[in-house]
C-alpha cells in the first residue's frame, strides 16, 4: 500500500504529522504539501513560475506552491510509482457546505481523484491545538475501512471531525453538503502607506443544517463523511437553456 499525503495548511501543521502518524501502519507513505498555509486555494495551479521542490529532516517534501500543485507534481514525476490511495488533511478548521469550493485541503484529495486514484480529505471542524491525536483516529478508522470493504472505482470523500475527545465522539455518518449563508462584508482598512485595503470577511453562518448534512453530524459530534463528485452540469436546466439558445 502506498498512501500520497498533503494538506493546505502547509509541511509543518500539526494535523498533517497527526495524519502521517495515523495511517502510517498501513503501507508506504509519501508527504508532499507546500511550503506555505495555502487555505481558501481551491484548485488552483501556478503557471506564472516554476516550482521548487525540498525536503525536511523528516522527510516530509514541500513545494513552494498550492496543494493542488504538489499533488500534482507528485503524480506526473515527482514519484516513482502511483500510490494507491492519495489523503489530504488534517485541516485545523472546517470544510462543510459551500467551503469545499474553496477549501485547499479537498482541493488538494480532488486532484488525486482526477487522476483515477482514491481518495479522501479531512478537516477538523473547530481549529485549535487539543484533540489532534483524536481526530487522527477517525483518518485512521475510515482508511482501515477503505482496506477492508474498498469502494468501487476512485471515489472522493470529504471528512469533517468534530474538535473533541476520542470518548465523546459519535458514529461516522455519511452525509450531505450543507449550505451557508452569503459571506460576512469585507473588512475595510487603511495601510501605513495611507491606502484602503481588504480582508476577505468570515464565511457565512450554516443555512442549511438539517438532518443529513454534514453540519448536523458535527453538531451532534458525529464524524461526517460526504462523497463528492466533480461533474459542474446542471442537468436540470440543460432542456431550459437549449430552449433559450433556439433560433
Amino acid at each position: 500500500m502506498h498512501i500520497l499525503i498533503s494538506n493546505d495548511d502547509g509541511y509543518l501543521a500539526p494535523g498533517l504529522a497527526a495524519l502521517v502518524e495515523a495511517v502510517r501502519r498501513f503501507g508506504d507513505i509519501t508527504v508532499v504539501a507546500p511550503e506555505q498555509n495555502c487555505s481558501g486555494a481551491s484548485n488552483s495551479l501556478t503557471l506564472s513560475r516554476p516550482l521548487s521542490v525540498r525536503s525536511a529532516e523528516n522527510g516530509f517534501r514541500f513545494v513552494n506552491g498550492t496543494p493542488t500543485d504538489c499533488v500534482h507534481i507528485a503524480l506526473t514525476g515527482l514519484l516513482d510509482r502511483v500510490p494507491d490511495l492519495v489523503l489530504s488533511g488534517i485541516n485545523d478548521g472546517q470544510n462543510m457546505g459551500d467551503d469545499t469550493v474553496y477549501s485547499g485541503t479537498v482541493a488538494a484529495a480532488m486532484e488525486g481523484y482526477l487522476f483515477g486514484i482514491p481518495s479522501i480529505a479531512f478537516s477538523r471542524a473547530e481549529k485549535g491545538r487539543t484533540n489532534w491525536e483524536a481526530a487522527g483516529q477517525v483518518a485512521a478508522r475510515v482508511v482501515e475501512r477503505f482496506l477492508d470493504r474498498p469502494l468501487e472505482g476512485p471515489f472522493l470523500l470529504n471528512v469533517n471531525i468534530p474538535n473533541i475527545a476520542a470518548e465523546q465522539m459519535g458514529p461516522i455518518r455519511c452525509t450531505r453538503l450543507g449550505k451557508r449563508h452569503k459571506a460576512e462584508p469585507v473588512i475595510r482598512q487603511t495601510s501605513p502607506r495611507g491606502e484602503t485595503i481588504y480582508w476577505v470577511g468570515a464565511a457565512g453562518e450554516a443555512r442549511d443544517a438539517g438532518p443529513g448534512t454534514d453540519f448536523h453530524a458535527i453538531a451532534e459530534g458525529c464524524v461526517s463523511v460526504t462523497p463528492l463528485q466533480i461533474d459542474l452540469t446542471h442537468v436540470q436546466q440543460m432542456d431550459a437553456v437549449a430552449r433559450w439558445l433556439a433560433p
